[in-house]
């Protein structure tokens, strides 16, 4: 018997009883954070990072808790935001006062309030990539009084062979054209150019050691260690050039799936991190760090449609992202279920097929795993942290406190 069937099955027990203690049954979807397992993967990620500073990717989380419990780990420092009224409500409600939207934002209505708050504007940092980016601020406010930070959003693709690897995000690749915004950034009023993001998403996002995909992982682990040695060349030049417009107060750059190789390379000051606090479903099988899940959702049996199988109410909580059985959520515990080719997961009932099903009986808990982090939290309005065998305290999600950024 592997360890980590042992392990599950303790699981299974662990949260079972953790919730049956509870005053009253939780409506599912059950959301459980095992905060052994976070506190684990925060200390990792620290290691991992070598000394510099992790920055906590919000929208891996989306509980205001978990960003604050990060927060306070030594070696975190900061918030990696995803939208601008996110931003804004960390730093109205305490959460952060060093926050950076990771993606360029036209929310006029959050653009005023930022402008027209020097707290605000001091504690967040905008995120562009095209003076358009720039023309938005300038149209929702009424004062150039009040300076607003911006950091440089950069293309950190792969270019190989004529193709592009990577995300798609920033259309700065070049140094020209990133010197070229900074100096339209510099002589515009009312703005001051303090950093730098360069997201390696093929490197950070993307698996490299699956079992049953060896060549393919080798094939990716090699574009992985071509794109580093490419992106440092870059990330140098584009430094060395910068210097000679302003002085920067961060360079960002990495996710969870890349912290040392992002964290070695010098033009680097801090890395961000959020899914390997959680580490859902899709970051199972990477070279660089041993998973620890911590994020979890429990669903009960509401049919047996044969002796065979267990039906469980709900569970169609399917990841973003380009559609494939990798974006399904995984039933986890106990271990040897199986979704049904047929069916998948549904939105109103999910069957399931393996050994457990045949032992499962009307009102079990059965515990899944996200395919990815953060995104489970949309669904729920509740989290159940848990250590050992107890609940230790149940804290509202962003949906829990009627936010949705």
């Amino acid at each position: 018997m592997s360890h980590e069937f042992v392990d599950r099955n303790r699981l299974w027990s662990r949260f079972n009883a953790a919730i049956a203690s509870l005053p009253e049954p939780p409506a599912t979807p059950i959301a459980v954070v095992d905060l052994d397992a976070f506190d684990a993967n925060a200390a990792d990620l620290v290691r991992r990072a070598g000394g510099k500073p992790i920055r906590v990717a919000s929208k891996s989380l989306r509980v205001p808790a978990l960003v604050e419990r990060a927060l306070a780990t030594e070696g975190f420092a900061g918030v990696l935001g995803y939208t601008l009224a996110e931003a804004l409500w960390l730093h109205e409600t305490g959460v952060s006062d060093d926050i950076v939207v990771a993606y360029p934002t036209v929310d006029a209505a959050a653009l005023r309030r930022l402008t027209s708050s020097p707290a605000a504007a001091a504690a967040i940092t905008l995120m562009v990539d095209d003076p358009a980016h720039l023309y938005a601020v300038d149209a929702a406010r009424d004062t150039f009084e009040v300076p607003v930070r911006v950091a440089l959003d950069l293309d950190a693709g792969l270019r190989l062979g004529g193709q592009h690897i990577g995300p798609k995000r920033s259309p700065l690749f070049d140094t020209a054209d990133v010197v070229a915004l900074a100096r339209c950034v510099v002589a515009r009023d009312g703005f001051e150019l303090v950093g730098v993001m360069t997201y390696e998403g093929q490197v950070a996002g993307v698996p490299d050691d699956v079992p049953d995909q060896r060549t393919k992982s080798l094939l990716v682990r090699r574009l992985k260690q071509a794109s580093m040695a490419q992106l440092e060349v870059r990330r140098r030049e584009i430094a060395e050039a910068l210097a000679r417009v302003t002085d920067l107060e961060f360079w960002n750059g990495g996710g969870s799936g890349s912290v040392e190789a992002t964290a070695a390379d010098a033009a680097v000051t801090e890395v961000a991190a959020g899914s390997g606090l959680l580490v859902p479903g899709i970051f199972d099988h990477y070279a660089s760090f041993e998973p620890r899940p911590a994020a979890f959702f429990g669903l009960r049996v509401t049919r047996k449609p044969t002796p065979a199988m267990a039906t469980v109410h709900g569970g169609g909580l399917v990841a973003s992202g380009a559609t494939g059985a990798d974006r399904l959520p995984i039933p986890w515990a106990p271990p040897g279920l199986h979704l049904t080719g047929l069916e998948g997961a549904g939105e109103v009932q999910t069957p399931l097929t393996g050994h457990p099903a045949a032992l499962l009986g009307i009102g079990d808990l059965v515990w899944f795993r996200h395919a990815k982090s953060g995104e489970l939290f949309e669904h729920v309005r509740h989290v159940h942290l848990v250590r050992g065998e107890s609940v230790t305290e149940v804290v509202p999600s962003y949906r829990g406190i009627d936010r949705a950024f």
